[in-house]
């Protein structure tokens, strides 16, 4: 129920282990995050702490050029880990609730996410971002990351933020209705 990937490219190198944590394992949650870029670490220390994941995650990438090949390369590269340690916690994906959703409220913010473990990877992600950034990660790298992810995890995702001002609620009700449904998998 664990996996180590390596993901070394022209733009980036990238280590990951990843455990699913089983209930009796829960108190064992160990999370260590380092891309570079202090708001992407922010939003996967969110999944892996609400997913009851221990997660360790290092990307080293070409940050002065600018976010893209480090967001992208990470959510490519948890996607993969995502997907193996999945296949070792029920092989052919036997026992695995399928399908999954989830709405989540973060005070003025509603979202709802949609996942389909089904092996065929789309991803649709509507959050009607405002602003260019939000700390150091651009705003449209943040729907890439999750298509990234969804793309090597082998999942569908459809992701809409129903009602929100707030740019940073909008991305943090994403991460709240997507731990809902990837928790329950396991």
């Amino acid at each position: 129920m664990s996996a180590t990937v390596e993901r070394n490219t022209l733009e980036t190198k990238v280590s990951i282990k990843l455990s699913l944590l089983q209930p009796s394992e829960y108190h064992t949650q160990q999370i260590q995050i380092s891309t570079g870029i202090g708001f992407l670490d922010h939003m996967i220390h969110a999944l892996a702490k609400h997913s009851k994941w221990s997660l360790t995650l290092k990307c080293e990438g070409d940050l002065y050029i600018d976010d893209h090949h480090t967001t992208e390369d990470t959510g490519l590269a948890l996607g993969t880990a995502f997907s193996q340690a999945l296949q070792q916690l029920a092989p052919g994906m036997k026992g695995i609730q399928r399908f999954g959703t989830a709405f989540a409220p973060l005070d003025e913010a509603l979202s709802r996410c949609v996942v389909d473990i089904s092996g065929r990877p789309s991803a649709h992600i509507e959050l009607d971002l405002k602003r260019e950034k939000i700390g150091e990660l651009s705003c449209e790298m943040i729907p890439h990351f999750f298509e990234s992810f969804a793309c090597n995890a082998g999942l569908t995702l459809h992701v809409d933020v129903l009602k929100g001002k707030n740019d940073h609620h909008k991305y943090s009700i994403l991460m709240i209705g997507l731990k809902h449904r990837l928790k329950p998998w396991l």
